[in-house]
């Protein structure tokens, strides 16, 4: 028997080595160079997070306050002008920027938060409870998503947390599948099944080894729960659903085209226009870096992406 064979091998350093071999791996992909789309979509959403956190610091009045005659054309005072009851539409944008990013990251959040642990515990554990968290999901995903959130809009009221909830509730499968299909493509992998063979627990090895290796993964489910989220309050602020005493994007929108004259007397380019375009840039960065996201996760999308078109490269 040889030197090296007669070394006696520690199980925790092969679970170590194992893992380790994992999260290099997991680094390198990490490290990929993040593509321009990404970037221009970043910057997009950062500029409407500044809005949002500095709304009251932007803002010149506040959300509900009569801050001028009604319906007048931008101005130095007003820089949106004024809507039909004298409020500062600029104010109302700004703290529109609030209500979307809160609702990205409490319903956008709170998805990821519910469909990831839901699909790691079914990807994970296998056999029977895999087979009921799937029937659970499939049931959740039948449910017409947009009839039931007006619903429930008009049941639990003008609340944001409620409307939140609803979001949730209703979004949270999709991720779920998501995040279980990265599972159990993970299950059969060197590092994990050492780590179970030498005792770890369950929870131990979903936060130690699954949860670095499906990261990426979350995020990009995060993005595209967070993109949904806005759109969804913003549909129901549009349909009144939404809280009376939180400015809203959509409610914004309601506000202008429930003028008459709207589009007769040029009111549109600064009542109706604005709260449109943002919503369209918000959702726009937020799927700008969702694509740039999935680069990093499936990088022959990037591959595909700067193929030359003579190659003949099948996607």
């Amino acid at each position: 028997m040889s030197g090296a064979e007669a070394q006696p091998t520690c199980p925790s350093t092969v679970v170590e080595r194992a893992a380790g071999v994992a999260h290099r791996s997991l680094g390198g992909r990490r490290g990929r160079r993040i593509p321009i789309i990404g970037w221009v979509g970043l910057g997009l959403v950062m500029t409407f997070v500044i809005m949002g956190l500095g709304a009251s610091r932007l803002a010149g009045y506040r959300v509900i306050e009569l801050a001028g005659k009604p319906f007048r054309p931008p101005s130095l005072g007003h820089l949106l002008g004024t809507n039909l009851v004298g409020q500062d539409l600029a104010t109302q944008l700004f703290y529109g920027a609030r209500t979307s990013l809160f609702m990205a990251v409490a319903a956008g959040g709170g998805t990821v938060v519910v469909g990831a642990a839901f699909g790691m515990v079914a990807g994970w554990a296998g056999g029977p409870i895999d087979a009921v968290l799937v029937r659970v999901m499939d049931l959740f995903l039948v449910i017409p998503g947009l009839p039931l959130l007006v619903v429930l809009g008009a049941y639990v009221g003008p609340s944001m947390t409620g409307v939140a909830i609803i979001i949730v509730a209703t979004a949270w499968p999709g991720t779920a599948r998501l995040i279980r299909a990265q599972v159990l493509s993970l299950r059969p992998r060197a590092h994990l099944r050492a780590s179970v063979g030498f005792g770890a627990g369950t929870i131990h090895v979903l936060r130690r080894h699954v949860l670095p290796e499906v990261t990426l993964v979350v995020v990009a489910a995060f993005v595209a729960s967070a993109g949904w989220a806005i759109m969804i309050e913003a549909g129901l602020a549009f349909l009144g659903l939404g809280d009376p005493l939180r400015a809203s994007w959509g409610r914004t929108m309601r506000d202008a085209l429930d003028f008459n004259s709207l589009f007769f007397s040029g009111a549109w380019k600064w009542w109706l226009l604005p709260p449109v375009l943002c919503v369209a840039l918000f959702l726009l960065g937020l799927t700008f870096c969702g694509i740039a996201l999935e680069q990093q996760v499936n990088p022959r999308l990037a591959r595909h992406a700067v193929a030359p078109a003579h190659h003949g490269t099948r996607v």
